[in-house]
């Protein structure tokens, strides 16, 4: 199995996640991973490619909010 998804999705979320505090994280999580799943697609890979690689989309978003700088709003 290639890693090729989850290197795509590591790198485009490292990219994308804002530096300050968000408002509303799951508003921020779904809109961030309809974003991310719509670039690799355009990249030409499959949404069933980074399943198979790293799980859900929406949990490594939620994973990459929780571990990053910034935190969430108060």
């Amino acid at each position: 199995m290639s890693t090729r998804g989850a290197d795509f999705l590591h790198k485009w979320i490292s990219e994308h996640m804002p530096e300050g505090p968000i408002d509303d994280p799951g508003r921020f999580v779904t809109d961030l991973a309809d974003r991310a799943m719509r670039a690799a697609n355009a990249e030409g890979i499959s949404i069933q490619e980074i399943d198979e690689e790293i799980g859900s989309v929406y949990e490594a978003i939620i994973h990459a909010v929780e571990h990053r700088e910034g935190g969430l709003a108060d």
